[in-house]
């Protein structure tokens, strides 16, 4: 048995796990703090984020590092920062030392780690589509080899065909959700109508204002007209 297989053995390992648990479709989260943690292992670093891109942000997802405070919180545009040029050119980048001297290099107060001296920084894809940026640092001088930037890479191909689908399924819930929201909400206005003999203008007016006096969801007021409509029915 060679060297070289021993070696690479934990990463073939991986990959067939991360493949395994994006089959058995792992929430998003799991598979991102899974990845920041095989990241870690096998190639030295003191950092790790997981970018993914919402809308036309890049939203931090993961981190090796504990960051409550920041996870799900802090985003930066397309193009801006190092990171940001990487998922504007959908390219990966090393600097094996002064990071911070890059002259695409922005500095984010919350972040200790903009203190490092080396920075890699891949593009998360899917099917060439950007979806994300997964960054490596370390507090000292360090070259990332090209099997290194290879390896996440990789990484980047597989988890961005899960971020893509896990966001194609949140469009496709906020859909429905739009969808019921709006079916209850012109069953309410039609019931209103009936009841109280006025328009459908004024009785979606008449909702808005319910929803602000109570400072519930239309959505909600509409549910409770409709009950009540229901249980009338019932009763009668």
């Amino acid at each position: 048995m060679s060297e070289t297989w021993i070696e690479e053995r934990p990463e073939i390992d991986f990959l067939h796990e991360l493949g395994s648990r994006i089959a058995a479709s792992d929430p998003l989260r799991e598979v991102l703090d899974r990845v920041v943690s095989f990241v870690s292992k096998v190639i030295r670093c003191d950092s790790c984020f997981i970018y993914v891109l919402e809308g036309n942000d890049l939203l931090l997802r993961a981190s090796k590092n504990p960051h409550p405070d920041v996870v799900d919180r802090l985003k930066l545009q397309v193009g801006q920062g190092i990171t940001g040029w990487v998922a504007e050119h959908r390219q990966p980048v090393t600097v094996a030392h002064n990071a911070s001297q890059d002259p695409r290099f922005r500095a984010f107060n919350e972040l200790p780690e903009d203190s490092f001296e080396a920075f890699l920084s891949v593009p998360i894809l899917s099917r060439g589509i950007l979806v994300g940026v997964i960054n490596l640092q370390n507090r000292q001088p360090h070259t990332h080899t090209r099997r290194e930037t290879q390896l996440i890479s990789t990484i980047g191909f597989l988890v961005g065909a899960e971020i893509a689908m896990a966001r194609l399924e949140n469009e496709n819930s906020e859909l429905s959700e739009r969808l019921e929201t709006r079916k209850l909400i012109e069953r309410a206005k039609g019931v209103l109508q009936r009841e109280l003999g006025i328009s459908e203008e004024q009785a979606y007016l008449t909702l808005q204002k319910h929803s602000r006096q109570r400072r519930r969801p239309m959505k909600e007021v509409a549910e409770a007209i409709r009950l009540s409509d229901d249980l009338k029915r019932i009763e009668n």
